[in-house]
């Protein structure tokens, strides 16, 4: 505001000034545009310079402040196999349905994780390595946020009775895979069984990673 009061006194100055150049105060109209014009344009060149630099400035904040401010989107964090170091695993018999059993993997790490193709299971010394239902693969791999669980169901025998070598595990190990097949995922877990162990015979088989556990006991 003061630059815009500071334009007409200038030019009142200026005119008292050039009615008292010829000292009868009679304007002489070849001395006075000169000098009405060069004062009026002193005094508007130093305002259009100001202007001008306070454009420049403002224009100068706007283009730093664009340039230093914080993107909305932020690279995702890499994520890891989920393993027996940042999950917790449980393994419970279900009574629904006969004979099988649910493990559950709960990511208590701080990074997402991938639970890829399905656990690999051992009771205590057994020499082999039960198959997966391939029935029950998904369409992607079971991904967990930190807090999530995803889940796998076991059959554990035949419930007609056709499985063989029958015999009671009284320890389970849950191995974990890669990003390939047959790859190691990281640590494998064991899980606490109940005190009289869980029964299995040769039909024991395991679903792939599954994100819902009643999808998990639908095979």
């Amino acid at each position: 505001m003061r630059k815009y009061h500071a334009l007409p006194a200038a030019l009142l100055a200026a005119l008292a000034l050039t009615a008292c150049q010829d000292g009868t105060g009679t304007q002489d109209e070849g001395a006075a545009k000169p000098q009405l014009t060069a004062t009026a344009t002193a005094t508007t060149a130093p305002q259009k310079a100001a202007a001008g630099k306070a454009s420049t400035t403002t224009a100068d904040k706007g283009t730093n402040a664009k340039a230093t401010k914080p993107g909305t989107a932020t690279a995702p964090a890499a994520r890891v196999s989920c393993n027996g170091t940042n999950t917790t695993v449980t393994a419970k018999p279900v009574p629904r349905p006969l004979n099988h059993m649910l493990i559950t993997v709960e990511n208590t790490g701080s990074k997402t994780c991938d639970l890829t193709y399905y656990p690999v299971l051992r009771f205590d010394e057994m020499q082999w390595a039960p198959q997966p239902m391939e029935e029950s693969k998904p369409q992607a791999v079971t991904t967990l946020a930190p807090g999530e669980s995803g889940y796998a169901g076991v059959l554990l025998s035949a419930a007609d009775g056709s499985g063989e070598g029958g015999t009671t595990g009284r320890k389970l190990t849950v191995g974990f895979q890669g990003p390939t097949p047959n790859s190691s995922g990281g640590p494998a877990a064991i899980p606490q069984l109940p005190a009289k162990g869980v029964y299995y015979d040769s039909s024991l088989t395991a679903t792939y990673w599954l994100p819902d556990m009643e999808q998990a006991l639908s095979y």
